[in-house]
């Protein structure tokens, strides 16, 4: 392949790959408006995520026990049943969850990076998570254009083009504007609402507590930053099974429950909002 024929190809993945980013960012942004700026390099570290897990990737060839894949492979005769009629191999499992885990810590490593005490309140945490995720899909689906148009032309690339476009891409979102949810509440909950959540957590956080003594405040933030990167982590990793077994009949329930759930949290903060439990343009934590 010539170095044009090349160009060409991954400006045309970039111009599909760039559909949904628009479509889904003029949807949310409607809900909230932020500074340019800022908006631009949040999506543009989202979308530099992407490319640490290829390096990962790439030194699978000089240090093969760090390959993900070939050592879930070692589990891929061992099954889990779910109520007796499904099987799920359990290398899928160990794969997906991993590819969860570094996908959503990726992303949320951009939310970080250009936090710096910039985001106001929890609707910039939202906002932003989301457009991390827009820029991590962004990139991502350049990818997999590329590797179907390079391998079996640009005729074959219809439906990938949807489905990422329709459901991966709000799949990203998401799982991303979940995280966001806990991370504003970690970052401006007032100490009301922080005693409320602290009654209602499980018993895990007591211990936690008493092996880190960290001060309540410290262990607050801690405990909603995870508890919000696990439910990402979790809800992705059962997500890419779905796709690994081709369960794509499952795909529309999974996601429309999975944005009532985003919907639920929404209300939960403008509840918040509305009673005062929440700050503006100050943090309960560095």
């Amino acid at each position: 392949m010539t170095s044009s024929a090349l160009i060409q190809i991954v400006a045309g993945c970039a111009v599909l790959a760039s559909f949904p980013v628009v479509g889904w960012w003029y949807i949310f942004h409607k809900m909230h408006r932020e500074d340019r700026l800022h908006t631009f390099s949040t999506f543009l570290i989202g979308a530099l995520a992407v490319f640490p897990i290829l390096l990962y990737k790439w030194l699978w060839k000089y240090f093969p026990d760090i390959d993900i894949i070939k050592y879930s492979k070692n589990f891929e005769h061992d099954l889990i049943g779910i109520s007796g009629f499904v099987m799920i191999p359990v290398s899928a499992i160990v794969a997906f969850s991993f590819v969860g885990v570094i996908e959503e810590v990726m992303k949320q490593s951009a939310v970080h990076a250009v936090d710096d005490g910039r985001l106001s309140d929890i609707d910039d945490s939202i906002m932003f998570s989301i457009i991390a995720a827009l820029g991590f899909s962004f990139t991502e689906n350049i990818l997999y254009f590329y590797t179907i148009w390079a391998k079996q032309g640009p005729e074959q690339l219809l439906i990938p083009f949807l489905f990422r476009s329709v459901f991966s891409t709000f799949a990203h979102i998401l799982f991303s504007a979940m995280f966001g949810y806990y991370y504003g509440i970690a970052h401006f909950a007032k100490p009301l609402l922080q005693e409320e959540l602290r009654n209602s957590s499980h018993t895990f956080w007591d211990w936690y507590h008493k092996v880190f003594k960290w001060k309540t405040a410290k262990l607050f933030h801690e405990e909603k930053m995870l508890e919000g990167l696990m439910l990402a982590v979790v809800l992705h990793a059962v997500y890419n099974i779905f796709l690994e077994m081709n369960w794509t009949f499952i795909m529309v329930p999974y996601l429309v429950i999975g944005f009532s759930f985003v919907s639920h949290l929404f209300k939960m903060k403008e509840n918040h909002k509305k009673l005062g439990l929440l700050l503006s343009r100050e943090r309960n934590h560095d």
